[in-house]
């Protein structure tokens, strides 16, 4: 009977957490959408641009995730105890990390842009285009990263909204700037899609703004402030390095691994491009909240072995994998439903819009393993101690077995774009196996707080 009340009691925070989370990650991917769709108006050429940019964006945001995961997990721990100091300082060093990832990717983009983006196509037409847009874009992945760690560090005290206020208001911003600068309305010139690019920039700019104003002037759990951020207190620098340096790598060589799996359908055709980017904008919105689990989840974890409640680790970890289960099974089934109805808004040739769909009936099955596999390493074994796991089992997969197979699929053996596709996907399903097993042997459960 105690044992049910406090899965209640866990759940009543759960639930409100993940949808706080789950909404700020849906508005903020209708963002990219709002450009996918846009852009898909004005021109499938400028959309397949933006898309192979988008893979440079995809990757600092794994890095950035993986810098925010020593905050998250940190903090959360040190929120169960109650302490706040610590995470004050945490901050600290997570921000010096964030800016500096940001800058190396600003740098890099901004000097060699057609030596990046070539890495992804081989069609001229498209290159152009997509080096159009990186020329802007570079300038936001500061910003991005700053703004990512800042996010993290509230949600690892269970502050969530901010975020979904956040990107509310960038959304608003990017439809309008969008409209405006891409098809040259209210007295604007026609930019293209160096305008999408620019509409990119000011939301991202705003986001900073928004998040920096809460966190130092309205926020009173942590009571952070200008000195916190820009002191480098190395305290508890070996501490995150220890968490967040497994995570940091595998983020990286993971948005690596998208970047190449974008690389191998870039190189078949531009409508595979094309129809990639629809059908992951697609998946990521619908996926949203099944994704979003892995944050919230940590959290509560964090927070329980933080609190030395390690008799209640393993059945709120069997009631988190009923619940992934769940959304996995529903988000598969809304992808099956829906795929038609969204597709159509899009102004693209038929062979594009017919790989989409085909691309969209993978991604509903396999979106039941993701929906599963990817909370359970990255919200349940990290958040509970163990963030070197999911680096392990991620990179194994995808450099050992998806990336050789989907590249023998598109050019040895010459398959249609959709089996490659699914070769893509298939590691999704795989590795639900290896998660189970390890998720429900505990062994990772560890107290990361001094």
């Amino acid at each position: 009977m105690q044992l049910r009340k406090e899965r209640r009691a866990m759940l009543r925070q759960f639930f409100p957490l993940l949808a706080a989370i789950a909404l700020q990650q849906i508005l903020a991917l209708t963002v990219n959408l709002v450009d996918n769709f846009m852009l898909g108006r004005y021109s499938e050429t400028a959309m397949s641009g933006a898309a192979l940019v988008n893979q440079v964006q995809f990757i600092v945001q794994q890095l950035s995730a993986g810098i925010g995961v020593g905050v998250s997990v940190l903090g959360a721990q040190y929120w169960g105890k109650g302490q706040t100091e610590p995470i004050r300082r945490i901050i600290g060093v997570g921000l010096k990390f964030g800016v500096a990832a940001g800058l190396i990717f600003t740098v890099i983009t901004r000097l060699f842009p057609t030596q990046v983006i070539g890495l992804f196509t081989d069609d001229p037409v498209v290159l152009a285009e997509a080096v159009r847009y990186l020329r802007i874009m570079c300038w936001t992945y500061v910003l991005f990263a700053i703004s990512s760690l800042l996010v993290c560090s509230l949600q690892s005290v269970q502050t969530a909204f901010i975020g979904m206020i956040m990107s509310a208001m960038t959304i608003v911003i990017n439809m309008v700037l969008n409209y405006t600068f891409i098809f040259g309305h209210f007295g604007a010139t026609e930019m293209g899609i160096r305008g999408a690019a620019v509409a990119t920039f000011t939301s991202r700019s705003v986001e900073l703004i928004t998040i920096l104003v809460y966190l130092l002037f309205i926020d009173r759990k942590l009571k952070t402030g200008v000195k916190d951020l820009l002191r480098f207190d190395v305290t508890y620098l070996g501490d995150y390095v220890r968490v967040s340096l497994p995570v940091m790598l595998s983020g990286l060589m993971w948005g690596v691994a998208q970047a190449a799996q974008t690389a191998i359908l870039g190189h078949i055709s531009a409508e595979t491009i094309a129809a990639n980017a629809i059908a992951s904008v697609i998946f990521q919105l619908f996926a949203a909240f099944g994704m979003s689990s892995a944050n919230a989840a940590s959290v509560m974890i964090g927070k329980t072995i933080g609190e030395g409640r390690m008799d209640l680790v393993r059945p709120f970890t069997r009631t988190f994998q009923l619940v992934f289960l769940i959304l996995g099974l529903c988000t598969g089934l809304l992808i099956f439903t829906l795929k038609g109805v969204v597709v159509s808004f899009y102004h693209i040739s038929e062979q594009t819009r017919s790989l989409a769909l085909s691309f969209l009936n993978v991604l509903a099955v396999t979106t039941v393993g993701s929906v599963y596999e990817y909370p359970v390493e990255g919200g349940i074994i990290a958040g509970g101690g163990d963030p070197k796991y999911q680096a392990i089992v991620d990179n194994l997969f995808m450099w050992l077995y998806t990336i050789p197979l989907a590249s023998l699929c598109a050019f040895v053996f010459r398959f249609p774009p959709v089996v490659t596709f699914m070769a893509l996907k298939s590691d999704q399903i795989w590795k639900c196996i290896p998660n189970a097993i390890r998720c429900n042997r505990y062994k990772w459960v560890r107290d990361l707080t001094r």
